[in-house]
């Protein structure tokens, strides 16, 4: 038996079986994601997120929508080392990819968002990012469009357009960003021809040199809601694991100290929420901080500081090779037509 066999043996013997979303290690990617019961899917309520994610005027300045940082053209991410928002003003961290992200327990690097709903609240706030003052004031310009207060009258009879209800409908949208069906999950449903023997090659030495003891289950990011960990439960690690390397002061991997920034608890220090691994290869550069530019690097870094591992360039190139079956099928993303207020602006008073 192969140390993936044994790794999948051993991780199934822990979890045992029977769960909704799966309890082996390397599950395909679900069709749909875990949906929260206070907020049901519908097709309506998709449509209206969907206008919303596109809609620049979920900012203070009437200049970035959701998709000027989370490009769905592309990876999901902006492709830069860290954010910009309105006004030039940069983040401090990478844009991590919105694709398949609602298969994670909690949000943002250092798990300071237990839901997408919280998640969306506080970067529409953030001075930083979209710059909105305090909820009420993106109500106030929502509600000062006539077919967006149709839309959410329809969809949210009880409360039209609210803060929890613009949250909710843009939520309900991103579960839908999902990249099932790719070559490792046809892989792993029992084609055998669908990854090359390098890949295969690839992940024996992904589980042997224990990537897999973080990166497993169906995102490569650890438990999904439900299994192990419920919704707004955390799954972090340590990292850098083993400090002190050139790798380190290089990319200044340890100035941030991640959730220790949220929680001031010291066994907090460098503990950040496990990121996932589909589709990785669109998603440079890569880390919290941004400051590695290729995934060969950053696979390199991840067995110096996480494993204390030494890979030959070929294992780099067969984990690459393995890492390459995660880009997953994309669905089709139009552009909404979005709802305008005819002959006035409900921008009036915004601009800097």
């Amino acid at each position: 038996m192969n140390a993936s066999a044994v790794f999948l043996l051993g991780i199934s013997l822990l979890l045992g079986s029977g769960a909704v979303y799966g309890a082996l290690p390397f599950d395909p990617l679900p069709e749909q994601p875990p949906i929260p019961a206070d907020n049901p899917q519908s097709e309506e309520k998709i449509g209206l997120g969907k206008q919303l994610f596109f809609d620049p005027r979920l900012s203070i300045s009437g200049t970035h929508s959701c998709n000027s940082c989370h490009n769905l053209s592309a990876g999901g991410d902006d492709g830069r080392a860290v954010s910009v928002g309105v006004y030039g003003r940069k983040g401090s961290r990478n844009v991590q990819t919105l694709w398949n992200a609602a298969y994670h327990t909690v949000y943002n690097w250092d798990g300071s968002a237990k839901t997408l709903e919280e998640q969306f609240k506080a970067h529409v706030t953030d001075p930083r990012i979209m710059a909105i003052p305090e909820g009420r004031v993106l109500v106030d310009r929502i509600a000062r469009i006539p077919a967006y207060v149709k839309q959410f009258n329809a969809v949210f009879p009880d409360e039209g357009v609210s803060f929890d209800a613009i949250a909710k409908a843009l939520s309900s949208f991103q579960r839908t960003l999902n990249t099932p069906g790719g070559p490792y999950d046809r892989y792993l449903r029992g084609d055998r021809r669908a990854i090359s023997e390098q890949a295969k090659r690839g992940f024996d030495t992904f589980v042997e040199v224990r990537c897999a003891s973080c990166h497993f289950w169906v995102n490569f990011a650890g438990p999904i809601p439900g299994v192990a960990l419920q919704q707004g439960e955390g799954f972090y690690e340590l990292f850098p694991n083993h400090p002190g390397t050139d790798y380190e002061r290089r990319y200044r991997l340890a100035d941030d100290q991640g959730r220790f920034n949220i929680t001031q608890d010291n066994i907090d220090r460098r503990k950040w929420r496990m990121p996932g691994l589909r589709n990785v290869v669109l998603t440079a550069p890569y880390f919290h901080n941004g400051a590695v530019k290729t995934l060969a690097e950053a696979v390199r870094i991840m067995a110096k500081v996480q494993l204390k591992t030494e890979l030959t360039a070929q294992q780099v190139d067969d984990i690459i090779a393995f890492l390459n079956t995660l880009t997953g099928e994309f669905p089709e993303i139009t552009v909404p037509r979005l709802p305008v207020t005819a002959g006035r602006t409900v921008m009036d008073g915004y601009d800097e």
